[in-house]
């Protein structure tokens, strides 16, 4: 099976010089669950951006679904950008529109969906969320939390390969947490998760990256690399007081 995601030696400088990227290798499956952790300034946001081409012009490829994301070929690039969804930290950037309804059907809109396949997609992705409910709400009118389901909703009405989530649970009280956590590990969908929250990363993916100074520098089962102390404390990573991964892989 071709696998979601591919690098093959990635690297990547911005213009002034600074060098953000230095080889990355990483291939993940379709339907894996994979964190991606580090420092701040590690390079996880610029690793990122290169998944759909809106960062490129470095070394090496990136493909997905078998795909070669190369900015040239303005079809493909559509298509992986229909691949890769992107759900951004402020739900507020990607909710733009009078109703809830109008904001998800506008990805789909834009790529030709017309008519009854479009109100498909719109239904099916809010029932997905938990948020038929609001459909035709104002999106400023809902809770943070019920924002940021919706916001993944838009994401899913395009029907990508992979799911990209930019520090998921921030800003989210328990309860929006653990609801966001049971609508996430009920997706079948490829998802790589972005976060500093440890223990969600423990709870929803099995597997973990750990890029520091734009290297990979592990990657492994989750439990395993976040009791990994030295390996932590090299790379600027701490768990909460009292949070042991291990009981997390034991359940």
């Amino acid at each position: 099976m071709t696998p979601s995601l591919e690098v093959s030696g990635l690297a990547y400088a911005y213009p002034d010089g600074t060098q953000a990227l230095f080889g990355v290798n990483v291939t993940i499956g379709k339907g894996e669950r994979v964190a991606l952790l580090g420092p701040n300034g590690a390079g996880k946001t610029t690793f990122v951006l290169h998944l759909n081409g809106i960062l490129h012009g470095g070394a090496g490829t990136v493909r997905v679904g078998g795909l070669t994301v190369d900015p040239a070929d303005r079809a493909t690039l559509q298509e992986i950008r229909r691949r890769v969804g992107i759900v951004f930290q402020d739900p507020d950037d990607q909710l733009f529109m009078p109703t809830v309804r109008e904001d998800v059907a506008f990805g789909p809109a834009n790529l030709g969906v017309t008519g009854a396949e479009l109100e498909r997609r719109v239904e099916h992705a809010l029932e997905r969320v938990g948020m038929l409910h609001v459909a035709d709400r104002p999106p400023q009118h809902l809770s943070f939390g019920q924002r940021r389901r919706v916001a993944v909703a838009t994401v899913l009405a395009m029907e990508p390969e992979i799911l990209v989530l930019d520090e998921p649970s921030s800003n989210l009280d328990p309860a929006g947490r653990r609801e966001l956590a049971e609508i996430l590990t009920g997706l079948e969908v490829t998802m790589l998760m972005v976060t500093h929250d440890l223990p969600y990363a423990a709870e929803l993916c099995p597997r973990s990256l750990i890029l520091s100074d734009g290297v990979i520098v592990a990657d492994g089962p989750t439990a395993e690399l976040l009791s990994d102390e030295p390996l932590m404390r090299a790379h600027r990573l701490e768990l909460p007081y009292g949070f042991d991964p291990r009981a997390i892989a034991r359940r």
